[in-house]
Formats: structure tokens, C-alpha cells, sequence
């Protein structure tokens, strides 16, 4: 029996990863409001939305239908950062980064029918020290406009990055190792798995 795999997600990050791992699958964009409760804490909101996400693609689709959600914040000082929403936002989420440790914490769900399963991954990530001319000319290439923490690691804000301690790909948007183990539990196997 073929088992139907939707990732709900746009990402292009997580749509490649996904596919490098050797999965088939299709995608479906949830949306969702992704605004922090009172005195939630960054797990328990990653772990929330990446599970909402993949509940709201389920109630469109047979109980046998793998969904896949995922979610990223960035936190510093306890603070979860989301996506600017313009230069000044930027500049301020930027310099709290600037020659800083941060957290970036990813989720990921699997949901097929009533089951769930969530896992929260995450990683140290110090940058070097930044200047507004920098952050300016960064959020001029129109890359941290949709990016929580205002930037993305795969990209040109790679050059920011003075070390990593945990997963990259959880940085990125969607851990590796814990997604295809997630998978596993559900019946979902690349071919390296069969």
C-alpha cells in the first residue's frame, strides 16, 4: 500500500530537504495565526504551530494521510523573534543577534488522523558583530523579510554565523535525522529504511 505524504509547507528549505532524504510527497500551505500565547514558552510554541499546521491539512484528507508540519523560531533573551516586518524591525532583531549566542528551535509533527507526534529540536548559534550599514544592505536583498529572527543561515546571512553547536538542518527549518525518525514511527520509509 502507497502511503500519501503531505508536507504542510511552502518552504523551498523544507521542500528540499525532504526530497533529499528521498521522500515523495506533495505540499499544501496551513495557515495559521502564529501569534505567541501569554507565558508560552519557544518549545511549547514550536511544537504548538508545527502541529496546528498539520492538523489543519488533515481535516481535508483521508485518516490515512501522513501530514508533516514544522515550525522555527529564533529566541533570544527569552524573546521570540518573528518575521520583521520592516527595516526598523530588522535592524532592532539584527543587532539584539549581533555578537551574540542565540536559540533557534524547530518542531516537527506527524499527524494521521486522531495520532500526533511532535519533536522540538534545537541549536547555538553565535553571530559575529554587526553594524546597521550591514544589516541595512542585508534587508535590501529581500532575504530576511519572511525569515524568523530575520535571516536565514542558508543563505547570505551564513556569513554572520561565527559557530553552530546542534543540528543545521533544524537552523534551516527541518532536522534531518528527527524527521525521518518520525516518519519511520508512522510507516513512511525511504529506501534507505526498506
Amino acid at each position: 500500500m502507497t502511503i500519501s505524504l503531505i508536507l504542510a509547507s511552502q518552504s523551498p528549505r523544507r521542500r528540499d530537504y525532504l526530497t533529499q532524504l528521498g521522500y515523495h510527497f506533495t505540499c499544501e500551505s496551513a495557515d495559521i495565526d502564529e501569534s505567541v500565547l501569554n507565558n508560552e514558552k519557544p518549545k511549547e510554541y514550536v511544537a504548538r504551530l508545527s502541529a496546528e499546521k498539520a492538523r489543519i491539512i488533515a481535516k481535508h484528507h483521508p485518516d490515512t494521510t501522513i501530514i508533516l508540519g514544522a515550525d522555527t523560531c529564533v529566541v533570544i533573551d527569552d524573546e521570540i523573534l518573528g518575521k520583521p516586518i520592516d527595516l526598523t524591525d530588522c535592524i532592532r532583531q539584527l543587532s539584539l543577534l549581533s555578537d551574540r549566542t542565540h536559540q533557534v528551535f524547530t518542531a516537527v509533527s506527524v499527524v494521521k488522523g486522531h495520532q500526533v507526534s511532535t519533536k522540538v529540536v534545537g541549536a547555538d548559534v553565535t553571530f559575529k558583530a554587526l553594524n546597521e550599514h550591514e544589516i541595512t544592505q542585508y534587508w535590501h536583498t529581500g532575504e530576511p523579510c519572511d525569515k524568523a529572527g530575520a535571516y536565514g543561515i542558508q543563505g547570505i546571512a551564513g556569513h554572520f554565523v561565527k559557530q553552530i553547536n546542534g543540528s543545521y538542518s533544524a537552523i534551516v527549518g527541518l532536522p534531518l535525522c528527527e524527521t525521518s525518525e518520525l516518519l519511520a514511527e508512522f510507516g513512511v520509509l525511504t529506501a534507505l529504511q526498506q
